[in-house]
């Protein structure tokens, strides 16, 4: 029988309550795709995404780019990299090229485990859950074969377990509150949602990644910039790893039931339909949006501080989809966690997000007119700040030690910092 895209689709929100609500229906045909809100969610909720979305019950049609035909908010649960990869695996498991297949297709995959609040029915026919609760170990292990294009024995579970964001291999996981040694691929009453990144040779810092992630996010802690939590995960050795990085799910909350709720989550690519592939972001853009959907200028000072972290730090792998937002039942928002810090160097030694225009090396003055856009005071109290954040990365060596990182990677990244550092100091005085 010949493949036929999905026509329509109903799009729900899960509350933090656990409590499910019918936002709105999409649907596509070869004009485009096309989405409407449902009357009560508009007045119980409010707009889904305030940018670049109507608050009315009119068809909206969807841009052709950049999310791939559909709405930015849409968009931010599509998969990217490994969740692709597993889907595409399926299609052609069932004699289907991923070019037949449409953004509306991949959300019907993606179904009801997206990143953030919403879900999408029906789901495709080509989902099959596993309901075999499966050894973090032998998942780890899998998800590393099938990354690095060996077996997948235990492909529709890697699937059950994705993740929709980023490239490396990982795998929702759940921990159990009574015993925290304890990891586990199917959720049970009272347990968290964590997000854990598995490793292989063929990453840029091998199975050192999530080591030196964890160093930053460390880092990044003791100076206030409010990084997700995290823990190490011993792996098993021929995985070649000394450990994995778990991250707890802060788009998922423990409700008073015991069960998993859930936070609407929409990153600044899919409100400003910017495309994260290319340099589409600046930290101007960036800080003036955090202050306008957060209404308050502390926010646009944590974002410079967040900023100025990545300059100093070479993480310039922070792209429009590594900033994010999220929305609690009342339609309040906040800044996500800072998620995805660690070293990413770019071959040009340029920031995907850029400093009033600057890609590397920003003068004094487009600092200085950063931070007045944050709202910092003088900027003498900007200065401090960004002195508080050198002042961390000063200890990176004995951080990235003390938590096992090799001393030949440690002197790969602080070769790097110490050039960062070179290029910025003049915004120091």
């Amino acid at each position: 029988m010949a493949f036929k895209p999905i026509q329509k689709l109903l799009v729900q929100r899960t509350l933090s309550t656990g409590e499910s609500m019918d936002v709105g229906m999409l649907a596509q045909n070869q004009q485009g795709v096309f989405f409407q809100y449902n009357t009560d969610y508009l007045q119980q909720f409010g707009n889904l995404s305030p940018i670049t979305l109507k608050p009315n019950t009119d068809l909206q049609r969807a841009p052709k780019a950049p999310h791939h035909g559909i709405h930015g908010v849409f968009g931010d649960s599509l998969p990217d990299g490994w969740g692709l990869l597993l889907q595409d695996r399926i299609f052609r498991q069932n004699d289907i090229l991923p070019a037949q297949i449409t953004a509306m297709d991949r959300l019907a995959f993606v179904g009801d485990s997206a990143v953030g609040a919403l879900s999408f029915s029906p789901e495709s026919n080509f989902k099959q859950y596993d309901d075999v609760d499966i050894d973090i170990h032998t998942l780890g292990l899998e998800a590393q074969s099938v990354f690095d294009g060996q077996a997948e024995d235990v492909l529709m579970a890697l699937v059950a377990a994705g993740s929709s964001g980023g490239a490396r291999p990982k795998a929702q996981v759940y921990l159990d509150s009574n015993n925290p040694a304890h990891w586990r691929t199917q959720a049970q009453k009272n347990d968290e949602a964590w997000l854990v990144k598995f490793t292989s040779k063929n990453l840029a810092l091998g199975h050192e990644e999530g080591l030196c992630e964890a160093v930053y996010l460390s880092l990044a802690e003791k100076i206030g910039l409010q990084p997700q939590e995290w823990k190490l995960i011993e792996a098993p050795v021929k995985s070649g790893a000394s450990h994995w990085l778990a991250l707890k799910r802060f788009d998922r909350v423990l409700n008073k039931q015991g069960t998993l709720g859930r936070l609407h989550m929409h990153s600044a690519c899919g409100l400003l339909d910017a495309d994260f592939r290319v340099p589409s972001l600046d930290y101007e853009d960036l800080i003036k949006l955090s202050r306008h959907l957060c209404k308050s200028p502390m926010i646009g000072q944590m974002q410079f501080r967040r900023a100025m972290f990545n300059l100093f730090a070479c993480n310039q792998d922070d792209h429009s989809k590594n900033w994010a937002f999220l929305q609690d039942d009342a339609g309040n928002w906040q800044p996500a966690p800072f998620y995805d810090v660690t070293f990413s160097p770019h071959p040009f030694g340029e920031q995907a997000t850029s400093f009033m225009g600057y890609g590397k090396k920003p003068p004094l003055k487009a600092i200085q007119k950063l931070a007045t856009t944050a709202s910092f005071a003088n900027w003498h109290q900007a200065q401090q700040a960004i002195e508080e954040i050198v002042e961390s990365l000063s200890g990176f060596r004995d951080t990235a030690l003390s938590l096992g990182v090799k001393a030949d990677t440690v002197r790969l990244i602080e070769k790097q910092l110490d050039s960062c550092w070179q290029d910025n100091r003049g915004l120091l005085g």
